[in-house]
């Protein structure tokens, strides 16, 4: 089984990942795997308390098979340092990546956007929130993008981060995930 890690701390934006997490918890091919940094209860923004099922030091990056960061405003403060050494590792060894809205700006810092396509929620924001982000002629004006192991999305896009995910991971075919995107992006399902 397949497992998907997503990093859970003080001020996470619950509402980015709720759409992606629902679904992937369906599917029995992957596991979902809700970590902290000390394995302690993290409260999100929305107040949702929650419990992590591990913690970061109990884990091993050849565990992880895709590591999910969600925004929040801990990363534009410099919070969450302790995620560094997993999400390089994770990079350097080719697995996927997926981040939104300010966890963006946590790749830029670690400068893992210079060289691979990617979005965020703004170019200027990139620039202002991260000092040595040399990504500028990589950006991509959209609301989510994938490029190699990378996917980033902007923070009004959970629905686009969370099909930029599903097709990361295969969770359904082409045609499911946009039957999914359009229900509930445009509330249109066919047949």
């Amino acid at each position: 089984m397949n497992k998907i890690h997503v990093f859970l701390f003080d001020g996470f934006s619950d509402w980015e990942i709720s759409y992606l997490t629902s679904e992937i918890n369906k599917s029995e091919a992957f596991e979902l795997v809700y970590f902290s940094k000390d394995g302690n209860p993290v409260i999100s923004m929305g107040g949702l308390q929650i419990m992590p099922r591990t913690s970061l030091a109990d884990l091993k990056s050849n565990d992880v098979d895709l590591l999910i960061l969600p925004g929040g405003t801990a990363w534009e403060k410099g919070e969450n340092k302790e995620i560094e050494k997993l999400t390089i590792e994770l990079f350097e060894s080719g697995k996927p990546l997926a981040a939104i809205c300010a966890a963006t700006a946590f790749l830029g810092q670690l400068g893992l956007l210079d060289h691979v396509k990617h979005t965020s929620n703004d170019l200027n924001y990139l620039k202002a929130v991260v000092p040595t982000y040399r990504g500028d002629k990589m950006y991509q004006n959209v609301l989510a993008f994938t490029d190699e192991n990378i996917i980033t999305a902007n923070g009004i896009a959970p629905i686009e981060f969370a099909r930029e995910i599903f097709k990361t991971i295969d969770l359904y075919s082409e045609e499911r995930i946009e039957k999914w995107f359009q229900l509930f992006k445009n509330g249109v399902w066919s047949e």
